[in-house]
């Protein structure tokens, strides 16, 4: 059976009402999008990431009255921009299924869904699936993180990830050779991600994980943290204050521009390096000082 689809495009703050009203018109699904490469990080405690410039998507059976369904929305949101389109029956959990894919990162590491098997057996595979705080290092700050992971010596070292997600720079650092690795995060659905992941990577005896409130004061080897600018330059202290002398640290979610000040605030504590770039982002890494 064909479908029809209506896409209106709204701000991340209006996403929730347009979303409630094609349900109550009548849509089998509702799905919100990124319009503008948004990536969402690490959001402060409570809040609900969204994105500023939001898709929101409603699916409608074929025999719905476009003509009443369009006009019901005008009357409820104005001039909202607004595209119908007729979409052919297809085997949706397939198409979604096939649209990832193994992606290596640097010479031996992998990120491969789990229905799929792995391109190289022998390197190191992690089997990663969408899903709750789904991140799967195809953005630039994480492929940023996981290049640096794969050409590092990370054998027998703790490892802080700080700003965890779906924990997947946490569970490389694990598969790769660390002994222990701390995650963190304030939001406790990425907690539970990153254990089912580490799980489901046979890695969880050599991971935990803890809100900031609660994280041990272990000095890790190497501190990871993939978040945000801001939230990285406010943590500089805290950050290197977890980090043992002589200690790695390895900062992404930086945008060029933002990249000499994010230095700065860590200068005071680490030898920094020159910044890595990958696109609009860029990978700061440096060695503590003492």
């Amino acid at each position: 059976m064909p479908w029809i689809q209506v896409k209106l495009q709204t701000t991340g703050r209006n996403s929730a009402p347009v979303e409630n009203l094609l349900m109550e018109l009548g849509a089998v699904s509702v799905t919100l999008e990124d319009s503008a490469d948004q990536p969402l990080l690490e959001p402060p405690p409570g809040a609900t990431p969204i994105w500023d410039d939001t898709t929101v998507t409603g699916l409608y059976e074929a025999n719905v009255d476009v003509d009443l369904l369009t006009t019901a929305i005008k009357n409820q949101l104005g001039e909202i921009p607004l595209r119908v389109e007729a979409l052919e029956d297809k085997d949706w959990v397939r198409e979604w299924m096939d649209s990832f894919q193994p992606i290596c990162f640097g010479e031996r590491l992998w990120v491969c869904p789990s229905w799929l098997q792995p391109p190289q057996p022998d390197a190191v595979n992690m089997m990663l699936d969408p899903g709750l705080a789904f991140g799967t290092g195809t953005h630039e700050t994480t492929s940023l993180c996981l290049k640096w992971l794969d050409s590092a010596d990370v054998s027998d070292k703790t490892v802080i990830d700080y700003g965890c997600g779906s924990g997947i720079l946490a569970i490389a650092a694990a598969l790769l050779g660390a002994k222990k690795v701390i995650c963190v995060d304030n939001d406790p659905q990425a907690l539970l991600a990153t254990k089912q992941n580490a799980e489901r990577n046979q890695v969880l005896d050599r991971i935990e994980v803890y809100s900031p409130e609660t994280a041990p004061s272990i000095k890790a080897d190497i501190m990871l943290a993939n978040i945000l600018a801001g939230p990285l330059i406010s943590l500089s202290q805290r950050l290197a204050d977890l980090t043992q002398s002589h200690g790695q640290v390895v900062l992404s979610g930086i945008l060029q521009e933002q990249a000499e000040e994010v230095s700065n605030a860590y200068s005071a504590y680490f030898k920094m390096s020159p910044a890595t770039i990958d696109g609009d982002w860029v990978r700061l890494t440096g060695q503590k000082c003492n």
